[in-house]
């Protein structure tokens, strides 16, 4: 069985500065996400990785192989979702331009594009899931670990719970905290550890 350890990146400057969102914009970690990042290697010292996956964008990337102590595999599929017009704002900010966008993302992201011309949430799930089934299908067992977004990250694990994406924000990964599943052949999910510190 596969066991997976996905983690969110370490902060940036845009997560320090209210959570602004950033998508595909491409900016480093902070020193405190390095730091956070060197934490994360401390914690899971002792687990050997069959592999290790990222997002393309540079946050995660520098995430994934300060904690894995790996040159991390960068996957396309992984990317932050693309949030249309609410990229490099806060929340406060594009609501306060377009309140309609947001209330129809919160009320159904599965069909509506976040910012009005990014992704829809069904669009953002299908690739994440086409990811972990390209894991199922290479490796039988042994423990992977995936660093992507929160955006991501969190859609699809309401997808694989079972839960209507709308309630995705019902949970929580904070950057570089780990949440562990197992995968089965069946590509069942079941959740050991959200937004975790090991040690």
């Amino acid at each position: 069985m596969l066991k997976i350890f996905l983690l969110r990146h370490g902060e940036t400057a845009y997560n320090a500065d209210n959570n602004r969102y950033c998508g595909h914009t491409d900016i480093p970690l902070t020193e405190k996400g390095v730091r956070q990042a060197q934490e994360v290697k401390r914690q899971l010292e002792g687990i050997e990785f069959v592999n290790v996956y990222s997002s393309p964008l540079q946050r995660a990337f520098t995430t994934a192989c300060i904690a894995s102590g790996k040159e991390a595999v960068k996957d396309e599929r992984l990317i932050e979702a693309d949030f249309g017009s609410w990229e490099a704002k806060t929340r406060e900010e594009f609501v306060a331009e377009n309140e309609t966008l947001w209330l129809n993302w919160m009320n159904d992201p599965a069909i509506h594009r976040a910012g009005g011309t990014g992704e829809t949430g069904a669009e953002i799930v299908a690739r994440v899931d086409s990811f972990f089934h390209f894991l199922q299908q290479t490796y039988a067992e042994g423990n992977i670990m995936v660093v992507a977004h929160n955006g991501i990250n969190r859609l699809y694990m309401a997808h694989k719970l079972g839960m209507p994406l709308k309630n995705y924000r019902q949970l929580v990964q904070q950057n570089s905290s780990i949440t562990c599943f197992t995968l089965d052949q069946h590509g069942t999910l079941t959740l050991e550890l959200l937004n975790s510190k090991l040690r």
